[in-house]
């Protein structure tokens, strides 16, 4: 198998030189998922030198935007596996990377012993049983999350939450730095995922309730531009509020682009993963069901600053100046 390095030959012998003696000792990757972070993902992993082949997306300007860069394209997971060392995996969660691994189009059916990094937003308890299961045919399952924007993937500068054996994220660690500004160990599989979930719980109960805090204060005849003055500048803001308050106020739709059902999804397994451990979690039952509430109004592809006009017209008042209840 094919490994990368980062040592330095001692010798040029064979006329190569340490340049293009590292750039053949690169794995090559397959990459399943070329969405709104897996173009940019793929994309510094191709800047970098690394091999990439990708699976046939619906997206295909992004595909052949990098096919233009010297990406290959395939049709099935089985065929990327057969020409990949490495896969990873940018997909919605669990239940689909489990049908990408199974099937007679699955990288399983292949029977060669690969790497798989999941990048994905997965059920923990879902990552340790499929890598329990593919530890036993010589594959590799590496639990690699993202946080930040689609902007951060396009720059290379996510960053990853990693869960695995240490041999098996040392050997991931040079990829994922392809696309990455900062990697954080996490301890073992599933634990990336974990953590993951805990961080989203963090930033979806933000959403919820600045949304509530939001329309108790247009209740009150308080404008998000005095709420706004009010929290900007103090303990209470960061990163996230600022995100978020670019919809608020300024209606940028693309100022945090994550899908509510995405949301949903995330703060489902985070219930899952609360009743595994037979924890009582009233606050994230809480923002789940503002979650559902959205997603069940037929919002679910809304981003999920959103979320703040769908809390207000559902209570009879509007966030945007002279307009009707947001519906």
């Amino acid at each position: 198998m094919l490994t990368h390095t980062n040592g330095k030959s001692k010798s040029a012998r064979d006329g190569t030189t340490e340049n293009n003696r590292e750039e053949i000792m690169k794995e090559k990757i397959g990459f399943i998922g070329i969405g709104a972070m897996g173009a940019g993902m793929a994309s510094n992993l191709l800047a970098k030198g690394w091999p990439v082949t990708v699976v046939a997306h619906r997206k295909r300007d992004a595909v052949e935007q990098l096919k233009a860069h010297g990406a290959l394209e395939v049709a099935t997971a089985r065929e990327l596996a057969e020409v990949s060392d490495v896969i990873i995996f940018c997909v919605t969660g669990s239940e689909q990377v489990r049908q990408l691994v199974s099937g007679r189009d699955g990288i399983i059916a292949v029977g060669k012993p690969l790497l798989l990094i999941d990048c994905s937003t997965s059920n923990p308890a879902e990552t340790i049983k499929l890598s329990e299961e593919l530890a036993q045919v010589g594959i590799t399952l590496v639990d690699a999350p993202l946080a930040r924007t689609p902007k951060e993937a396009a720059e290379g500068t996510l960053d990853v939450m990693v869960g695995g054996a240490p041999d098996a994220v040392a050997r991931a660690r040079p990829i994922l730095e392809a696309f990455s500004a900062r990697i954080v160990p996490t301890g073992g599989v599933g634990t990336g995922h974990t953590m993951k979930l805990l961080n989203n719980f963090v930033s979806m109960g933000y959403s919820a309730i600045y949304s509530e805090a939001l329309m108790l204060a247009a209740k009150a005849g308080l404008t998000p531009q005095v709420f706004d003055s009010v929290l900007r500048g103090s303990r209470m803001d960061c990163g996230f509020y600022q995100a978020f308050f670019e919809f608020v106020l300024n209606r940028n739709e693309n100022a945090q682009r994550f899908a509510m059902v995405n949301a949903l999804k995330d703060m489902s397994y985070l219930a899952s993963f609360a009743q595994s451990v037979q924890a009582a979690n009233p606050v994230g039952a809480a923002v789940r069901n503002s979650f559902a509430a959205a997603v069940a109004s037929g919002r679910g592809e809304s981003f999920v600053p959103a979320l703040s006009d769908i809390v207000a017209g559902l209570n009879g008042v509007s966030l945007v100046p002279s307009q009707e209840p947001a519906k």
